[in-house]
């Protein structure tokens, strides 16, 4: 009788935790083994053949329910289990915990959304809860029917970021070489509460006098484009990852000055895609973000005409 080698009991066992989730309808993409970012190539290497032959496809649009493209995609290699949280319907809080080079003392993410609910007036919700690997918290609701909330980073409060439309997590059951991801709390995840709804709706957009309406086609082109860069930030390597992130700025601001695009969006996305994979504070980050976009701006016909 054959014995299961340990690797096949590890890859066996990511594969349960990814096909439980499959089961409370979260859409999964496979991560790379003992990773944060997806498996599999960055736009900018897509071959073009296999299954990109139409086009490249981010991990958002890869993520799937298929329990045996799962049992196909987990034959090969242990991946982490990485949900997307879109598809899911999920927005998940992130709360993070203190580096060791800040001082003590200063509050971490769990302390700083708990004084955030008693300012609401409101106690910390009871919802699906996973331990992440450095000892933050991920709890996990339901987005109310008819919202799309996007990622966003430190929007609420410092150590404090959410995942949603283009964003994803590292689902329990998964380890990295600082830890394991434990579930918390198993009970369904609980409807985003409104206090907590109200404060993550991207502002509203000015009313122009005048304006033309996007085609279906030109907004398609352009939501690629802004996930298609989101991607290539979140999967940056070190050394590459500020020119990475200043290019992708520049990119999608001609998207921002020609309409395409909406810039509270484009800055959500992009800095919570450098958060998820930080080696600079977010601050550092969110300037890169803030003068690549005006740079663009400022040099796209659109921009100047607006101006």
């Amino acid at each position: 009788m054959t014995s299961l080698k340990s690797t096949d009991l590890v890859r066996l066992g990511l594969l349960a935790w990814a096909t439980q989730a499959t089961q409370r309808g979260w859409h999964v993409i496979p991560l790379r083994p003992r990773d944060k970012r997806p498996a599999g190539h960055a736009a900018k290497y897509c071959p073009g053949t296999g299954r990109c032959t139409d086009g490249h496809r981010t991990p958002e649009q890869r993520a799937t329910l298929d329990t045996e493209l799962l049992i196909a995609a987990w034959a090969q290699q242990p991946y982490n289990v990485g949900i997307a949280t879109g598809p899911s319907g999920l927005l998940v809080v992130d709360l993070d915990m203190l580096k060791p080079q800040e001082p003590k003392g200063t509050p971490d993410g769990v302390a700083n959304f708990a004084a955030l609910c008693e300012r609401a007036g409101q106690t910390v919700p009871d919802t699906y809860r996973v331990r992440t690997a450095r000892g933050g918290e991920h709890l996990y609701f339901t987005q109310p029917p008819g919202t799309r909330l996007h990622s966003t980073a430190g929007r609420l409060a410092k150590k404090i970021d959410t995942r949603g439309w283009g964003g994803y997590v590292v689902a329990a059951g998964s380890s990295i070489p600082e830890g394991a991801y434990a579930v918390l709390d198993d009970r369904p995840p609980a409807i985003l509460p409104a206090w907590l709804h109200d404060a993550l709706k991207p502002p509203q957009r000015p009313t122009q006098s005048t304006s033309v309406p996007l085609t279906t086609r030109a907004r398609g082109y352009a939501e690629a484009a802004l996930w298609g860069e989101v991607y290539n930030v979140a999967n940056a390597t070190d050394g590459t990852r500020n020119a990475t992130l200043l290019h992708a700025a520049r990119a999608l601001g001609r998207l921002i000055a020609s309409g395409d695009l909406d810039r509270s969006e484009v800055e959500q996305a992009l800095s919570s895609a450098a958060a998820g994979n930080a080696t600079q504070s977010q601050r550092y980050y969110d300037d890169v973000i803030t003068r690549g976009l005006d740079w663009s701006i400022a040099h796209n016909p659109a921009g100047r005409r607006a101006a």
